[in-house]
């Protein structure tokens, strides 16, 4: 795809995770929506996967560390062939195995999270692994701003640059928020950059709802060895939906008919000046 097809496919992407959040009654939107750009980038044109073998052993693996931000990872996993559309319609349902955070009863997703910050260590796993079988895959790591306040993050930063993980791309959605509010109210992160690049990493940052700057730097970050790599997104939580946008109650509001039908109205516009 092309720049201008990948950003249209980020917005449908959007207008999948909004239906599949309105018809639940149940979900996280402002941080799907942030991520979307990401999402879409990585799964429409910088990982190598097969959707009919999602076991393939050299496939790329992608963990969605911030686990309950999960509804357009579910809607790219069934757009791209790894389980029916349909499908989608039963999120949260009784019964499905489309629960409210990653599951591996479902094909293509690596493992289960939601309990926050574990993907980054399990990500460590999957590279180390990688290195010692002599495989060219890569991992990518999805990691929320509220859930780096774990001390396990941390951990798992120490042991990537120790073991020189190259193969592992972490990648960060720096948008502000979380879910008791500002996160420097919360707890202070910043200087965040500076933090990860004194614990080995070879840091890139971008506007991550910036399509051409994430392509760009997932092609910088390709070029880095001998480090481990974080991907540095300054998004907007909400990307996409104007009332949304850096709306702190919106991390896990429910929208009504009408707002859902105003966010739809915003998004069709926003494809519409796409063509």
């Amino acid at each position: 795809m092309n720049v201008k097809e990948l950003q249209k496919k980020a917005v449908e992407v959007r207008k999948g995770a909004l239906d599949i959040i309105y018809r639940a009654g149940a979900g996280h939107i402002g941080g799907t929506l942030s991520s979307a750009d990401v999402i879409t980038a990585l799964f429409y044109e910088i990982m190598r996967y097969d959707p009919k073998n999602p076991a393939l052993a050299d496939r790329d693996r992608f963990i969605l560390s911030k686990g309950h931000c999960i509804e357009g990872y579910l809607y790219a996993l069934a757009d791209c062939g790894f389980f029916p559309k349909e499908e989608l319609k039963t999120f949260c349902q009784f019964g499905t195995r489309l629960i409210g955070h990653p599951n591996r009863d479902v094909p293509g997703i690596e493992m289960n999270t939601g309990a926050l910050g574990h993907g980054l260590s399990c990500g460590c796993g999957m590279a180390k692994a990688g290195k010692l079988d002599h495989k060219d895959y890569r991992v990518f790591v999805l990691m929320g701003d509220g859930e780096i306040n774990e001390g396990s993050v941390w951990e798992a930063a120490m042991f990537a640059a120790s073991h020189k993980l190259d193969n592992l791309y972490a990648i960060l959605d720096r948008n502000r928020l979380q879910i008791s509010g500002c996160t420097e109210d919360v707890l202070r992160l910043e200087p965040l950059k500076k933090k990860w690049q004194d614990f080995g990493f070879y840091v890139r940052e971008v506007d991550g709802n910036n399509m051409q700057e994430l392509l760009d730097a997932f092609a910088e970050l390709d070029k880095v060895t001998g480090q481990p790599k974080l991907l540095f997104m300054n998004t907007v939580k909400g990307k996409g939906i104007s009332f949304m946008e850096n709306n702190p109650p919106w991390h896990h509001a429910i929208p009504n008919q009408e707002q859902y039908e105003k966010a739809t109205a915003e998004l069709a516009f926003q494809a519409k000046e796409l063509k």
